[in-house]
């Protein structure tokens, strides 16, 4: 009997971060970050139409809520972490988009649009700091040399946006001073459709952006011309983000998932599956799984990546899942949901954050 219970696989439970009090429309985790322990250390935050978004540990502990006399007014579609941690970009239904120390939690800079935001996005070179750090630990975060965000939503246009100048009161900024804009070759707008995704792509100087019109493009930032694009003609593109080690490209389409190579833009790994997805995620070491969610039911799916064979279905969400994501270190993965709750999923059960187990075999056992 006890060596039939050792070989019956251990399943974790999930870990439900709660706290939104609305739908999360996104998650996303920052890379790993330097660490004073041997216990791993990197950033979640998650967008939610409460209209405040939050920030958690490693574990899934909450560290704090971007809101005050400065936070956003309306429903938050995306946010955003720089590669370092040290700052957040939110999109929201209030017209702006915001830039946030994610140390002292204050709002840095507000950037005025004429409709709905849907996406912002950090540039990774805001890792260079004008000034050395303040000796006070609750001094705000010093602004970067080169400070740069991706914009766009219901107003069809890509906009880039440089905030080295800007003061970091929380205030806006010029809408037009040292703001570009990116347009396709004929003038028109980066998109015919909502742009519901924009993200750098600085390994090739560049970045991606995706919209309503079923069409994914590629821009030269050094141009600010379109080079490349892929249009998803039958179906509407429902999701896109990059990979941890920036190569590919995870894209839901109808009941597709595609992981397209960013560097040749021809699909790394393709499967339909038997449902439609609303997110995807890669495992960042070995591209052995990818998870996926799905706005038909309240069920987070384990495939694995090369045969595309459901392994495993985590049940536990109260509502559709919108959004998905692996950890960097693809210990966990994370999915956020209708039902305003975060969940946080084991890849393997071993000790690990909040997970303890008894992984020495017992007396009982030897």
């Amino acid at each position: 009997m006890v060596e039939e219970q050792a070989s019956m696989a251990v399943k974790s439970t999930p870990l439900v971060c709660a706290g939104h009090t609305r739908p999360i429309p996104s998650i996303h985790f920052s890379p790993l970050l330097p660490s004073t322990s041997r216990d791993p250390n990197y950033l979640l935050i998650s967008a939610c139409k409460d209209g405040k978004p939050q920030l958690r540990d490693w574990v899934g502990d909450w560290q704090g809520t971007f809101t005050g006399d400065k936070g956003h007014k309306g429903a938050v579609w995306s946010a955003r972490l720089s590669r370092d941690g040290a700052f957040a970009a939110t999109a929201s239904a209030d017209f702006t988009a915001k830039v946030w120390d994610t140390h002292t939690g204050a709002c840095l800079v507000t950037l005025p649009h004429s409709h709905i935001v849907r996406t912002a996005d950090l540039s990774s070179d805001s890792l260079f700091s004008a000034s050395p750090p303040s000796p006070n630990p609750d001094a705000p975060a010093p602004l970067p040399s080169t400070l740069r965000v991706l914009t766009g939503g219901h107003e069809k246009r890509l906009r880039l946006w440089d905030l080295t100048r800007a003061p970091r009161d929380g205030s806006e900024v010029s809408a037009t001073d040292g703001v570009d804009e990116l347009r396709r070759d004929n003038g028109a707008n980066a998109h015919e459709g909502t742009i519901k995704k924009a993200l750098w792509d600085e390994e090739r100087q560049g970045c991606i952006s995706m919209g309503e019109d079923r069409v994914i493009r590629w821009w030269d930032l050094r141009t600010l011309q379109q080079t490349h694009e892929i249009s998803f003609e039958n179906q509407p593109v429902t999701s896109m983000e990059k990979s941890h080690d920036g190569e590919l490209l995870a894209v839901t389409t109808g009941k597709d998932v595609v992981f397209l190579s960013l560097d040749s833009r021809l699909p790394y790994l393709s499967h339909t599956l038997p449902y439609a997805p609303s997110s995807a995620s890669l495992h960042p070491i070995t591209r052995s799984t990818f998870v996926a969610g799905s706005t038909a039911d309240e069920w987070v799916r384990v495939h694995d990546a090369e045969s595309g064979r459901e392994l495993e279905v985590g049940k536990g969400h109260h509502g559709p899942v919108h959004c998905v994501a692996y950890s960097p270190d693809g210990e966990l993965y994370a999915s956020g949901s209708e039902d305003g709750t975060i969940r946080l999923w084991q890849t393997s059960p071993k000790t690990y954050g909040l997970w303890q187990y008894n992984e020495e075999p017992s007396a009982t056992a030897a």
